[in-house]
């Protein structure tokens, strides 16, 4: 990010007295909230930071590492003493107070937008680290952050930095927000359709590469007949026979290839039965497997479509959680887990996740479905019965968008699991249910 810009901004940040709110919206970015009309993002990737104005939509995650934890202690609700530009460098230094009980606490809240040092700096007043974005050891760097230790200097840039005036600094701003979720946007859209279209092709290749049910069927049938046979014509039939001709049921002559190393008729009929009962699991098997294939195809194939239509890259990071480091928890391969605010919504990806959601979910879970037709089956994992209608939107979103193709209005019925009773399968009727209507497309 410039210099100048950076040095027109914090002239602009002047007036602003207070810091009401402050949070990290992902993982590089923390908003502070100053006013009713002034929400602000510090995008804080290396090589990549801006300031911008915007709304970022239902968070994935709510971040619980220390830094978050002090950030809000020391931040939230205090008084802004100074915002200056530190060291005539591309640092921004917030100096704040916040009133206890029995003292007052100052904290220095710096900002570096200077390349590969890009970070966020909590410091108490004699300059001391309290907590970090990022911490740096001095093996890694000349520079170390950490906590406990007094902050070292940047050194100053080498060269005298141009200026940029800026016509209206609040239109930059959110100008910037809107180009660089625009960017993040499209970049997103193109790896993740590339991922899922990638996983598509390979169910479609494994779904074609099936045998056909019918013609196992055909053949069971065609073995179980020629059991039949033999056992009606016992007394015909002499050991180790390759083949045999019979006249069949119908009065027609038929020829029937016996199973080698069989001994006795008996045996040639046992042999022709166990052969008829292997080839109809088989077929009941491939029957499962094609259904189970054909739904994962169905719900990748609606993965893309969210994807395709999503409107923020929030959106689509939503769709795609991180995975949990060390977590024993294995999802379902049946069953699409997601974040929202922190909290848990699974989604049915076939016939058999929605009957484990049904199953396993507890009581005061939330339970999502369209009303009145098909669709998958979402739970809300909470105690809470209270939840913000942003989420239980959002929620509603997901459930509509892996359920239908065609763009529309949909109602969205929601209640507590308690609520549903399990009819067959994952048909269900529910009761004392409110209802959300979701715009698609």
């Amino acid at each position: 990010m410039r210099f100048s810009y950076l040095k027109q901004i914090v002239a602009h940040m002047y007036p602003f007295t207070h810091i009401v709110a402050a949070y990290r919206a992902n993982d590089t970015t923390v908003k502070l909230v100053f006013n009713r009309e002034n929400s602000w993002n510090f995008e804080m990737a290396r090589g990549n930071s801006a300031i911008t104005i915007g709304e970022v939509p239902n968070r994935g995650k709510v971040y619980q590492a220390p830094f978050d934890i002090l950030l809000a202690k020391r931040l939230n609700r205090s008084a802004i003493q100074s915002i200056t530009l530190h060291n005539n460098d591309k640092i921004i230094r917030i100096t704040t107070t916040t009133s206890g009980s029995y003292k007052s606490e100052t904290t220095i809240l710096q900002l570096e937008f200077t390349g590969k040092h890009t970070n966020i700096i909590l410091l108490d007043k004699e300059g001391i680290v309290l907590e970090a974005l990022r911490h740096i050891d001095e093996d890694i760097s000349t520079r170390s952050v950490r906590v406990g230790q007094p902050l070292g200097e940047i050194p100053p840039p080498p060269y005298e930095p141009k200026e940029y005036p800026l016509d209206d600094i609040r239109e930059y701003l959110i100008e910037e927000f809107r180009r660089r979720s625009n960017d993040k946007l499209n970049q997103l859209k193109l790896e993740k359709k590339a991922l899922l279209e990638k996983r598509l092709a390979q169910l479609h290749r494994h779904l074609d590469a099936l045998e056909e049910e019918n013609s196992l069927l055909q053949e069971a049938q065609e073995a179980q007949h020629a059991g039949h046979l033999i056992l009606a014509n016992l007394e015909t039939i002499k050991p180790y026979d390759k083949k045999v001709e019979l006249m069949n049921f119908d009065g027609t002559p038929i020829v029937l290839e016996l199973p080698s190393g069989c001994t006795t008729a008996a045996r040639c009929a046992e042999s022709f039965f166990k052969r008829s009962k292997k080839g109809k699991q088989k077929a009941i098997g491939l029957h499962q497997e094609r259904s189970n294939l054909q739904a994962k195809i169905r719900h990748l194939a609606l993965f893309i479509q969210t994807i395709a239509e999503a409107s923020t890259p929030e959106e689509i990071t939503l769709l795609f959680p991180a995975k949990t480091i060390g977590s024993k928890h294995k999802p379902s391969d049946s069953i699409a887990e997601f974040w929202i605010e922190g909290i848990k919504v699974s989604l049915g990806k076939s016939e058999k996740g929605n009957i484990e959601l049904l199953h396993n979910a507890k009581a005061r879970d939330i339970w999502m479905h369209l009303k009145d037709r098909p669709s998958a089956h979402l739970i809300i994992s909470t105690d809470k019965q209270q939840l913000p209608e942003k989420l239980l939107e959002a929620a509603a979103k997901l459930c509509v968008d892996f359920s239908v193709f065609e763009k529309g209005r949909y109602l969205v019925d929601y209640t507590p699991r308690r609520e549903v009773k399990i009819q067959e399968g994952a048909n269900v009727l529910y009761t004392d249910y409110k209802t959300l209507c979701i715009e698609k497309g």
